[in-house]
């Protein structure tokens, strides 16, 4: 049994989705709960990334249990992970050390937008890059703001797609006048299981820790992380006022129904 209950299916799939979600946010207690049209925000997630193709097995990996239960409430998988998980990958991790598979799609719970046909190019762009460990999208910067802004994470990506740094600095340095130069990170991961597994045993490096970006973990252990151009609309909830941000989007595109 795992500790939602619920009998322990531990088959083996190829590509296991992992929605991470934590509770204790300091920017937002119980933000994966946080109403967006009537739904926990939980539930847009994991019902976005249902629908992506190539994701055979789906759990929401969580350190609470009122996030377990709204899960499984709406007929979802949850899967209650240790309270000392450093990060969402540490948690994803947990719970892919006792399930077999091939990729792992480390899915944030905080892109209620996320597109199902995102995490799939993800899983290709693995299948097609044998040199990469992880691969991870990233979009033009749109403005000034968001290249100066912290809450914004940027990616230096070489002309190859390889990604050679994350910061929530405005990097590379001096495109203020030309964001659309820079990069920005969408926090969305497809590892390699045996990397994220031993990512999850190194412990936590230093440019992680002084830039808060568990990203940097993997590339201060010399993992090769592809970078997937993303054109699409994200809006990730960071505080929350963004909830509002997203419910327009919705009501405007007709998804809030």
């Amino acid at each position: 049994m795992n500790r939602t209950g619920d009998p322990d299916r531990s088959g083996g799939v190829r590509v296991l989705g992992v929605i991470p979600a934590r509770y204790g946010s300091s920017r937002f207690p119980g933000k994966p709960l946080a109403p967006i049209h009537g739904r926990p925000m939980i539930r847009w997630v994991y019902e976005s990334a249902r629908r992506a193709e190539k994701i055979d097995r789906l759990i929401v990996a969580t350190d609470d249990q009122r996030i377990a239960d709204a899960v499984t409430g709406f007929g979802g998988e949850a899967s209650l992970t240790a309270r000392g998980c450093a990060t969402g990958m540490d948690r994803c991790a947990e719970v892919a050390a006792s399930i077999p598979c091939e990729i792992v799609l480390d899915i944030q719970a905080d892109e209620p937008l996320i597109e199902p046909a995102l995490l799939d190019r993800l899983v290709e762009a693995l299948d097609e890059s044998a040199w990469a460990e992880i691969a991870t999208p990233v979009q033009r910067c749109r403005s000034r703001r968001d290249y100066l802004d912290p809450d914004r994470v940027k990616a230096v990506v070489t002309r190859d797609r390889r990604i050679l740094y994350f910061s929530r600095s405005p990097v590379p340095h001096g495109l203020e006048e030309e964001p659309g130069k820079a990069f920005i990170h969408v926090g969305v991961y497809a590892f390699r299981r045996e990397g994220i597994l031993r990512l999850a045993k190194s412990g936590r490096g230093r440019h992680e820790v002084l830039e808060s970006l568990e990203q940097l973990r993997a590339l201060e252990g010399g993992m090769a992380i592809r970078g997937v151009l993303f054109e699409g609309r994200l809006i990730g909830v960071d505080r929350p006022e963004d909830v509002a941000r997203v419910e327009a989007w919705l009501s405007r595109s007709g998804g809030g129904k």
